[in-house]
């Protein structure tokens, strides 16, 4: 193989790579985000008073 080849094959990995970085990080972001909105979600729904006391009747 010649220098200029192996200059572009590694120039695209590296591009490639970028990309994949970048892909990554925005998953990562988007992930934190939905799970943030569903720590919010959880903590809205608790209601601390269900199921404290039964009421039975024969």
């Amino acid at each position: 193989m010649d220098i200029v080849s192996l200059s572009i094959s590694r120039s695209m990995a590296n591009v490639q790579n970028d990309v994949q970085i970048a892909m990554l990080s925005k998953s990562l972001d988007n992930l934190e985000t939905t799970g943030e909105g569903i720590q919010k979600m959880m903590e809205a729904s608790v209601m601390p008073y269900l199921g404290q006391n039964i009421d039975i009747s024969l």
